[in-house]
């Protein structure tokens, strides 16, 4: 599970596993997780996560989704 970064405590991460999926990235913090889609960037699951919190997550999702796609291309590639 190649770690992208670190934001506070939210973990933006994607499993080696992700490989023929659109480019996606996955959060998590504590027991909770989701997935979200980049382009365009929405959320396609949650567990644990409350609707303010999961704004808040998008709302980083979008002020680094360049670093997210560069990363995901550097792991999986074009």
């Amino acid at each position: 599970m190649p770690t992208i970064f670190w934001i506070g405590p939210y973990r933006f991460f994607f499993y080696a596993g992700d490989r023929g999926e659109p480019v996606h990235v996955h959060v998590e913090r504590d027991s909770m997780v989701a997935k979200f889609w980049l382009s365009p960037v929405r959320l396609h699951h949650s567990k644990g996560f409350g609707r303010p919190e999961l704004n808040r997550i998008r709302g980083l999702i979008e002020e680094n989704r360049q670093r997210i796609e560069e990363e995901w291309y550097a792991y999986f590639g074009n």
